[in-house]
């Protein structure tokens, strides 16, 4: 089922698998990519409904001194708490979704992408998406490069990648993989070539 005029693929993949690498390559395409991680902050940005909605459930605490979501501490906050982690996913989600389905909708080009992290585990909430591009790497990759982007212990990195979906349930939603597991450049050729299938793909929709 298509979204809107373009096609639309959800680009997912785990944590430090390089799924921002493939979409700044296929933005340099021309290519639209509305990401999930911009939505989440504008929906929470001061003076949104989601912030107010975030501070009657959570206390003024979760402020920093400019009046914007402290991101570190809420962080820190849901991982060490299901149940915190649940009520706030409540309050981004569902106006997350809105705002990157919105963004489909007005697309007018041949496809856009969507960059979705956690789509493996809210996949019923996008089954109007054509496609799915998993972006793969060892759990030891995403590891290693989780240490080294974020600064953080092991632990703390070990215990992220344990709130995610597994490996085996992205590749199981993928309609297309792009191996990351080496090195970044490999990932030219990758995107070039799937850029190629979607414009062929978008074309036989029209």
């Amino acid at each position: 089922m298509t979204a809107g005029p373009a096609m639309v693929i959800a680009l997912t993949g785990g944590i430090a698998s390089g799924k921002s690498a493939v979409a700044r390559r296929f933005e340099a395409l021309g290519v639209h990519v509305h990401d999930a991680d911009v939505a989440a902050r504008e929906v929470i940005a001061p003076g949104s409904s989601g912030l107010t909605e975030i501070v009657a459930a959570f206390g003024d605490e979760v402020l920093d001194d400019s009046g914007h979501l402290n991101r570190a501490a809420m962080r820190q906050r849901v991982f060490a708490d299901p149940s915190a982690r649940l009520a706030l996913e409540a309050i981004i989600h569902p106006r997350v979704r809105q705002w990157l389905r919105d963004r489909a909708r007005a697309e007018r080009g041949a496809y856009c992408l969507l960059a979705l992290p956690l789509l493996a585990e809210n996949r019923d909430h996008y089954r109007w998406v054509d496609r799915i591009l998993v972006v793969d790497a060892p759990a030891a990759t995403q590891l290693a490069r989780l240490v080294a982007r974020d600064g953080i212990d092991d632990s703390l990195a070990r215990r992220m990648l344990a709130q995610q979906a597994t490996r085996a349930d992205r590749l199981a939603i993928a309609d297309d993989v792009i191996d990351n597991s080496g090195d970044e450049a490999l990932l030219d050729q990758a995107v070039a070539e799937l850029h190629q299938r979607y414009l062929a793909l978008a074309s036989c929709d029209t």
